[in-house]
């Protein structure tokens, strides 16, 4: 490992100061899957991922990372920078005009670590797909992967990607799942039913794995056997299990904060909740 649990939970502390804090500045912004996912990013990209922060656009060797529900910007900027691929301090000017950290992703402006632009929700793993069959086309063995949040499960396009992926033996794809079960109207169940996705995606044929998406332990581990599962006929499906605003008691667990940034209040109760580890920006 490159890390204990322990270091990658400071990390994953530090990153979810970040996305308060960016959210906060500008009063914009989606805190509640971003602090959710702060755990898995940490894992992937300081544990999982074999990538490079002198970020070269094509990935030729290295394991390449698509997000697809592009609102969660937050904290994969925070993530990028605390792994080196820009400058902490750029995170400043998180959703100011002119500055390479947008809403959500872009590539016009060549921020590292950002090879698509995404926010348009359903779009990510058709992308996902396309890229890993390109690796195995090249003969390149490393592996892609990508995050979709649940209610994103609603648009349409997934569903053909869902299929086409164990159709054509995709196994170099591991997808993950945000399964929080909000999204910005309420509740997925009340607002349009998942029903068994474990289930559903085992009949498209993808190899399904579960996981605590809040446990570091556990996620870290699950993406780690993932990728033992890779290059064996099927892609593999990490149905993660998180809580929207996990980290800060008044945030978890509700859609409120799908979209919501906390006032100087409320950002100073949940500041005090979760320890300041390498730094504030």
């Amino acid at each position: 490992m490159k890390h204990t649990i322990s270091e990658l939970e400071d990390i994953a502390s530090q990153v979810r100061r970040d996305v308060l804090r960016m959210v906060h500045a500008v009063q914009s912004g989606h805190p509640g899957a971003s602090l959710g996912c702060a755990d898995f990013f940490t894992a992937l990209y300081f544990e999982v991922l074999n990538h490079n922060p002198e970020f070269k656009m094509d990935g030729i060797g290295e394991d390449l990372f698509f997000l697809s529900n592009g609102h969660i910007s937050p904290v994969w900027y925070s993530v990028l920078a605390r792994s080196g691929y820009f400058e902490v301090s750029e995170l400043a000017t998180f959703r100011k005009l002119d500055s390479r950290l947008q809403g959500h992703p872009t590539t016009h402006e060549g921020l590292p670590g950002v090879r698509v632009a995404s926010g348009s929700l359903g779009q990510g793993l058709s992308v996902a797909i396309g890229a890993a069959l390109v690796k195995k086309l090249n003969g390149d063995k490393s592996l892609v992967y990508t995050l979709q949040g649940d209610g994103e499960l609603q648009e349409g396009q997934n569903w053909e990607a869902f299929m086409f992926a164990p159709f054509h033996k995709v196994d170099n794809l591991i997808a993950s799942i945000d399964y929080n079960g909000q999204q910005i109207d309420g509740p997925t169940e009340k607002v349009l039913s998942l029903e068994n996705l474990q289930a559903k995606f085992e009949a498209f044929g993808w190899h399904v794995i579960t996981s605590d998406g809040n446990d570091m332990g556990e996620i870290t581990k699950a993406l780690h056997y993932a990728k033992s599962l890779t290059g064996k006929g099927k892609p593999i499906l990490n149905l993660m299990s998180t809580q929207m605003g996990y980290g800060v008691d008044f945030m978890v667990g509700t859609h409120k904060w799908h979209g919501s940034p906390p006032n100087d209040d409320q950002l100073k109760t949940a500041l005090d909740q979760i320890k300041e580890t390498a730094g504030d920006y």
